[in-house]
């Protein structure tokens, strides 16, 4: 087993077909279940000329906490060009389009995902997955009767680890929740609010990507207070790290990429011994200057390496 860093190449311009077609279900209504699988809102964008090579398989992408399907569409249309496959995107529970669900856990999420594949009748699935979408595709992996379609999975910048979760996270929640019960009646409004809670205006203006008008006041679509409740949950993980491998502890023998920002410490020296355990055929890939959001800072070279990636993989 070897684990493979690199760092950032220099790549020629990616050029996107305006053939590339999006579908999207209508908006889940916002009803709140539990202990049951929900149904995922999704886009799909298609190929502007399948591959040859491709058929049969397809790019399941699950985002990351406070994300949806909507931050991966120029992504999906840049995959869906270079992969020549169709890109699935997903909205997870209590995120985006989908239903509200509790319990909001990464066992919940793999189930999710998993129905999905099964609703779509997916097969040869490359599953990729950025931060709490990432670690859910992991237990998908690693789950018995879940993981049958995956042909290969992609993380990108999230651990197998179990890790106490950023207090970042719960002060985020609490400035949007500031700003709903404020009923600001702007954007403005609510980014202005929002800044005692986050410094950065690129993080600022992702976390309001989930705010919606309604009535001449700035709401959110996420369930706030749910995901409050919940969010100590994804600093958990559902397995422990083999050896030796048994059910609690298991192993996914497939192909797994792991993308790394070479400025984020989501994946270190502490957790990368970790998803080597769990996944003993993983190649890791750092794409220096990159944080956290290593798609949205390095698109072009993240659609290479999964590119790669994928064309890599030896079915036999």
């Amino acid at each position: 087993m070897s684990a493979c860093i690199l760092g950032t190449t220099r790549r020629a311009p990616l050029r996107l077909s305006a053939r590339t077609l999006t579908r999207t279900p209508a908006p889940a209504p916002a009803r709140t279940y539990a202990n049951t699988t929900v149904d995922l809102a999704y886009d799909l964008t298609l190929p502007p000329k399948p591959r040859p090579e491709a058929d049969g398989q397809s790019l399941l992408i699950a985002h990351g906490l406070f994300g949806s399907k909507q931050n991966w569409r120029s992504l999906a249309k840049g995959f869906a060009q270079k992969l020549g496959m169709p890109v699935y995107t997903v909205d997870l529970r209590n995120h985006g389009a989908s239903p509200h669900a509790t319990p909001h856990t990464y066992a919940a999420m793999a189930d999710d995902l998993a129905a999905f594949m099964a609703k779509h009748d997916l097969q040869r699935v490359n599953l990729m997955g950025h931060s709490m979408g990432g670690k859910a595709s992991m237990v998908v992996a690693l789950t018995e009767g879940l993981n049958k379609p995956l042909r290969s999975l992609i993380s990108v910048d999230m651990s197998a680890a179990a890790t106490k979760l950023s207090p970042d996270f719960v002060s985020y929640i609490d400035g949007m929740l500031e700003i709903q019960d404020a009923r600001v009646p702007s954007r403005a409004a609510a980014d202005a609010l929002l800044q005692k809670y986050e410094p950065s205006l690129s993080i600022r203006q992702f976390l309001l990507t989930n705010a919606v008008a309604s009535d001449g006041v700035v709401d959110f679509r996420i369930p706030l207070r749910l995901l409050k409740l919940q969010v100590d949950n994804l600093g958990r993980f559902p397995y422990t790290p083999p050896p030796p491998v048994s059910a609690t502890s298991p192993q996914w023998a497939g192909p797994a990429l792991f993308i790394k920002g070479g400025e984020s410490k989501y994946l270190n020296k502490y957790n990368i011994p970790v998803c080597q355990a769990y996944f003993p055929n993983m190649r890791l890939e750092t794409l220096e200057g990159a944080g956290h959001w290593v798609h949205a800072e390095k698109p072009k070279e993240v659609v290479e390496l999964v590119y790669e990636f994928v064309n890599s993989v030896d079915e036999k």
